[in-house]
């Protein structure tokens, strides 16, 4: 007679191997983050846990459906056998402790598979929304490096800058350079002396959700766009260049951070020391005034 395979060792395998699925997306999160490999190791933990939920149910677990009329449990001796009558259910169980191990490596393995990418939601930009590239005197470059000058920043048009000599890659490296007609430069207190014959530089980051803001709008009749702007593309937020970014459309949380701007013995510009502010997106939809 062919023997048959316990089914307690065959839960407590499959326990383990949800273990494992569970312990290998942890693995992968950290050492090689590729979604195929930790959609995989996932889908089989959970498989696993419910391969072994189904089988402990059906050739564990004793079947057994009985039903009788019982008065009110009012006696102790009452309430004793039925609990006894309760503890046989698991009566015929062997390798209770090994399912239980199991089960135990299982669950906790899975909680950190789910706890670990929750830790890690958001950006893990530490001090890079303060310590940004810029410094007093570091010129603005364009993308291939070479130096912007206040004659390379025209009207009705945004001009991109990067510090020079520094990681462009870094979050507070790009700007945005704008012109500002004669006369429509409103700048917030202390900000009198940041731009550069109208010139203003603002952090290229939005602050809703750190796309990119690379788009100038140019009203071309009124009233529907009665002012120029700033527009990052993702959500539609929409800064006004001339009154420090502030928020004029869009789901963007606060104005764009300011770089101040002086210039160069030949004209080119150069910052004259950090942002106003951190950059980068105001978390929570937090509204801050000017």
């Amino acid at each position: 007679m062919k023997r048959r395979f316990p089914p307690e060792i065959a839960v407590a395998l499959l326990l383990l191997g949800a273990a494992g699925g569970g312990a290998a997306f942890v693995v992968l999160f950290f050492a090689y983050p590729d979604t195929q490999l930790l959609g995989a190791t996932l889908g089989l933990a959970l498989a696993a846990i419910a391969g072994a939920l189904i089988t402990g149910a059906r050739r564990v677990v004793r079947q057994e459906t009985a039903v009788e009329e019982r008065p009110e449990l009012v006696h102790e001796h009452v309430v004793a056998e039925v609990d006894a009558q309760l503890r046989e259910g698991v009566e015929g169980v062997s390798r209770r402790r090994l399912i239980g191990i199991a089960a135990g490596c299982a669950g906790c393995t899975l909680a950190a598979a789910v706890v670990v990418p929750v830790t890690t939601l958001g950006p893990a930009v530490g001090d890079r929304i303060v310590d940004t590239p810029w410094r007093p005197g570091r010129r603005v470059v364009d993308t291939k490096g070479r130096p912007i000058t206040v004659d390379d920043v025209p009207e009705k048009t945004l001009v991109t800058g990067l510090p020079e000599l520094a990681d462009r890659k870094e979050l507070g490296a790009p700007i945005v350079l704008v012109r500002v007609a004669p006369g429509e430069l409103e700048p917030a207190a202390g900000r009198e002396d940041w731009d550069v014959e109208g010139i203003v530089a603002y952090s290229k980051i939005c602050t809703h959700a750190a796309c990119a803001v690379s788009l100038y709008r140019v009203p071309t009749y009124e009233p529907t766009s009665e002012r120029e702007a700033l527009v990052c593309p993702c959500h539609y937020s929409t800064f006004d260049p001339a009154r420090g970014a502030k928020v004029l459309f869009g789901p963007a949380g606060r104005p764009l951070p300011q770089l101040p701007l002086t210039a160069g013995p030949g004209g080119d510009l150069r910052a004259a020391g950090g942002f106003s502010g951190p950059i980068g997106p105001a978390w929570s939809n937090v509204r801050r005034s000017q």
